[in-house]
């Protein structure tokens, strides 16, 4: 990780090499001209990190978004995930090629099975079709959404190749222990889905407004998230929100503040359910 400071974002280092910012931008539910325009006040706002999906329909938003926007290509880091109806090995390098004409970019840097679908039993060979296309040029990493450790291991036995990144739902009332902590020993980056979920019960929470000082609960809480060393991806459509996220990098949370955020912890703290070993994603 590097540079700490309110005026840039920091960065992970991923295990192939690449880094990636330390903070992103969510962008399901912005579709079409004004998701679009959401999508580069976001960019403008210094968002360097889009977060889309296949199954959001919105990929080519997000190509509107870079090529309306000064920032140079370059200096943008765009993750988009393969829906599990796509898994079929054929399906898929097709499916990321389409990927491509619909951003209207030249290559994407991270790609990411959404789902492991374990009754479906495709991941391998979907994970079989994002080696092809990183070596095919199409992404430059890899990665997962929503997997939990056996599914993770089972990929590396199958094929050699581990996920730099695994995506996951992660905020107060689900805190992931178990997958922060085999990601962590596996050297793959946790990052977060819907990291300020829930945000009406969240947001009013008696501690998590106690130690919202002078910052607000939602930068409490993606603070929380970057000392856990999680990179969230936060979604707004609201410029002054977008701006209120990013700033976490100037303050900092106590051990005793963290363990307190820790323990809020729930066993049903998931949203909708959604458990991998049994959510299919189609």
């Amino acid at each position: 990780m590097e540079g700490d400071n309110m005026n840039s974002i920091p960065e992970y280092n991923l295990h192939d090499g690449y880094k990636i910012p330390a903070i992103g931008f969510g962008t399901v539910y912005l579709n079409g001209k004004q998701g679009a325009k959401d999508i580069e006040t976001a960019i403008n706002n210094g968002y360097r990190l889009l977060d889309t999906a296949i199954r959001y329909r919105n990929e080519g938003a997000v190509g509107e978004a870079i090529r309306n926007t000064d920032v140079s290509r370059e200096e943008i880091y765009v993750t988009s995930k393969l829906r599990g109806g796509l898994y079929d090995y054929d399906t898929a390098l097709e499916s990321i090629e389409e990927s491509l004409f619909r951003t209207g970019l030249n290559y994407i840097d991270l790609f990411l099975l959404h789902w492991p679908n374990p009754k479906q039993d495709k991941y391998v060979e979907a994970w079989k079709a994002l080696i092809q296309a990183q070596k095919n040029g199409y992404v430059r990493s890899i990665g997962v959404s929503n997997f939990e450790p056996e599914h993770i291991d089972r990929l590396v036995n199958e094929t050699g190749v581990k996920p730099v990144i695994n995506q996951i739902e992660l905020h107060p009332y689900f805190i992931q222990e178990k997958v922060r902590k085999y990601n962590k020993d596996n050297d793959i980056i946790t990052e977060a889905w819907s990291p300020l979920s829930r945000a009406q019960s969240v947001i009013n929470d008696p501690l998590l407004q106690k130690l919202a000082k002078e910052k607000d609960v939602g930068q409490i809480i993606l603070r929380w998230h970057y000392q856990h060393g999680v990179l969230p991806v936060p979604r707004s459509s609201k410029p002054e929100r977008q701006i209120s996220n990013l700033n976490i990098f100037d303050f900092e949370l106590s051990e005793d503040e963290m363990h307190a955020i820790d323990r809020l912890d729930r066993l049903d703290g998931r949203i909708n359910n959604q458990d991998p070993n049994e959510y299919e994603e189609f």
